[in-house]
C-alpha cells in the first residue's frame, strides 16, 4: 500500500486554474500529476501515452480540435475506457449535470467550491464510485426534483443541452454539425425543439436563456451569425 499512486493528468484552458490545482494535488503523496493539457488536442497526445489512471477535465474548453463537453468525454469514454473522468466545471446548471450523470460521469466539481473537493473525487473515480462538491449536489438535488415533477417542463435531453450550449457559445448549426459529426438537419432539429420546450421564439432570448441558466459562461463570445 505504500506504493500505491494514482496517475492524473489535468485538463484546462485556464493556466492559473491548472497552477493552482497542481499546487494542491502536490501535497497529496498518492495523486501523480503526470501530465497537463490547455485544450483537447493536447490532452489526446497525453492519453495516447498511457500515463494516466484519472482525467481531471475542465467541461468547456472551446476553440480546439475535438471540441469538448459532452462530445469529448463520450470520445474518451470510446477511446481510452480504463481512463475514469472527473470533470471539473463552472456550469451548475441542473440539465447539465443531469445531461454528465446520463453519460456516466458520477464526479463532478464545481470551480466555485473549494479545490480540496479534487481529491475525494478523484479517489472515488479511481474506484468507480461518485462524489459531487457541495454546489454540484445542490444542483443535482435540484434536477432530481425537477424530474420527479410530473408538471414540470419537460428537461432538455443531453444532446439538446450540448446543442444549446455550443450555439449560444457561437458556434453556426454547420459548426456545430461539423464537430459533433451529426447532419445540419439533424442540428437543426435538435435546436427547435429546444425552443418549442422553452417555449422561446427568438435567437437572441436562446441566448439569454443559457446564459441565465449556467449553460454558457455570460463571459462567451457574442453571437455573430443567425445561422
Amino acid at each position: 500500500m505504500d506504493d500505491f499512486s494514482l496517475r492524473v493528468v489535468l485538463a484546462d484552458d485556464h493556466p492559473a486554474m491548472i497552477a493552482g490545482i497542481e499546487h494542491s494535488l502536490s501535497a497529496v503523496g498518492t495523486i501523480q500529476l503526470t501530465g497537463t493539457a490547455g485544450n483537447s488536442t493536447e490532452l489526446l497526445r497525453i492519453l495516447d501515452t498511457d500515463c494516466c489512471d484519472v482525467l481531471v477535465s475542465d467541461y468547456s474548453m472551446p476553440g480546439n480540435e475535438h471540441g469538448d463537453g459532452i462530445a469529448l468525454f463520450s470520445f474518451i469514454q470510446r477511446h481510452y475506457p480504463s481512463i475514469k473522468l472527473v470533470v471539473l466545471t463552472m456550469l451548475d446548471n441542473p440539465a447539465v449535470l443531469g445531461a454528465l450523470q446520463s453519460q456516466g460521469i458520477l464526479c463532478i466539481v464545481s470551480k466555485a467550491d473549494a479545490v480540496s473537493h479534487l481529491v475525494p473525487a478523484i479517489y472515488a473515480a479511481a474506484t468507480g464510485g461518485a462524489y459531487y462538491s457541495p454546489i454540484v449536489e445542490k444542483s443535482r438535488r435540484t434536477h432530481d426534483r425537477v424530474r420527479r415533477d410530473k408538471n414540470a417542463p419537460q428537461l432538455l435531453s443531453k444532446r439538446e443541452i450540448e446543442v444549446l450550449r455550443l450555439y449560444a457559445s457561437g458556434l453556426t448549426v454547420n459548426e456545430i454539425a461539423e464537430r459533433v459529426s451529426r447532419s445540419k438537419k439533424t442540428i437543426s432539429t435538435h435546436k427547435a425543439r429546444v425552443m418549442q420546450k422553452l417555449g422561446i421564439e427568438r435567437d437572441v432570448d436562446l441566448l439569454r436563456y443559457a446564459i441565465e441558466h449556467g449553460i454558457v459562461a455570460s463571459s462567451s463570445p457574442p453571437r455573430t451569425s443567425a445561422d
